[in-house]
């Protein structure tokens, strides 16, 4: 039997993935509209409209990597109704006017935003129970200065211990303090204060787990009813009742002139791996100003370091300044390593 011979017919020939050449045309998405993001959820993001309309929207693949946060203003289309099931399509996000963002790993310096166009930033923490602590304050004030965000220092279960005399430190940098009691007969007057503060603003609180910030937005925002927690006993830290950022709104009637608070989950690390290390100086003004004598590429902890004086001017400690200049430091030396737990 003779072999068969082979020709061309018999090769098979592989089509092309692509039998009509994908255009380059892009849609202008001009019909899109305007909406602010309250909360993301394991890819599904929720916002509401300029008309109040709250709807439910996914990321447009073509946006690729770029993450959404709370309090980005955002383009959408598709299904905009609003109604049971509909879901819209996120096709840009509008350029933020400043973000918060933190370190994950320092080691990798894995920046991660927690929210984006905001007012003020209100710091948080407990009078007692647990202890308020310099360090996480000072990484937030880093922050608030370095994106033009306004500071407040906001302590609360003032009924249960007194406001921590370093805390009025922090007045010299121009950070308005406020107070919230928590159960006391001074709780409302403390609240209309603070709810004069947040007006028509949008406002993020931000804090260890425990100091109360879950129980300020069922106060505030009555129709919001978050989850609140204790602080363990044994541990002195307090048990994470928020699991992602959520915005809302200081009126029931969706109004944006009453203003938006942001609540976030409690934080026990935030680094700072992201930011240079001029920029965390810079952050304060106070120290800022002494180190600009400082000899160039001081590392701010040798002897020749200007901060020394500062500290202790003509060989006198000054006990406040000295308290200042060491956590200044300490937020360099934690720089890029990971905070620890409660710092």
């Amino acid at each position: 039997m003779t072999p068969r011979e082979f020709d061309e017919s018999d090769a098979r020939i592989r089509p092309g993935r692509r039998t009509r050449p994908r255009s380059k045309d892009r849609p202008s998405h001009s019909d899109a509209i305007q909406a602010l993001v309250t909360t993301v959820d394991r890819g599904r993001t929720t916002c509401i409209t300029n008309d109040g309309v709250i709807v439910t929207a996914m990321k447009a693949r073509e946006m690729g990597p770029k993450s959404v946060v709370v309090g980005d203003l955002v383009n959408l289309v598709g299904d905009v109704s609003g109604a049971e099931g509909s879901l819209a399509r996120i096709v840009s996000i509008d350029a933020r006017r400043n973000s918060l963002s933190r370190t994950v790993d320092d080691a990798a310096k894995m920046e991660r935003t927690i929210v984006a166009n905001i007012d003020q930033l209100v710091i948080v923490v407990a009078a007692a129970n647990p202890e308020p602590r310099r360090g996480l304050i000072d990484r937030f004030l880093v922050c608030a200065f370095h994106e033009n965000i306004k500071p407040i220092l906001l302590v609360t279960k003032t009924d249960v211990a007194a406001v921590p005399d370093f805390l009025h430190e922090y007045e010299t940098l121009g950070v308005e303090i406020a107070t919230a009691a928590i159960k006391s007969d001074s709780r409302e007057a403390d609240l209309a204060k603070l709810f004069q503060m947040l007006k028509g603003k949008t406002s993020v609180l931000v804090g260890h787990s425990g100091v109360g910030k879950s129980t300020l937005i069922n106060a505030l925002v009555p129709h919001a009813d978050r989850v609140t927690g204790d602080v363990n006993d044994v541990t002195g830290r307090g048990r994470h009742t928020s699991s992602s950022a959520i915005a809302l709104p200081l009126a029931a009637d969706l109004s944006p002139a009453q203003g938006w608070i942001i609540d976030t989950p409690g934080i026990r690390a935030f680094g700072l791996a992201h930011l240079d290390s001029n920029r965390i100086v810079a952050a304060f003004e106070d120290l800022c100003e002494a180190t600009q004598s400082c000899m160039p590429n001081c590392s701010h902890h040798e002897v020749g370091c200007q901060l020394n004086e500062w500290a202790a001017p003509k060989g006198v400690v000054n006990n406040e300044r000295s308290a200042r200049v060491a956590s200044l430091r300490s937020l360099l030396e934690l720089k890029d390593s990971n905070p620890p737990a409660l710092d």
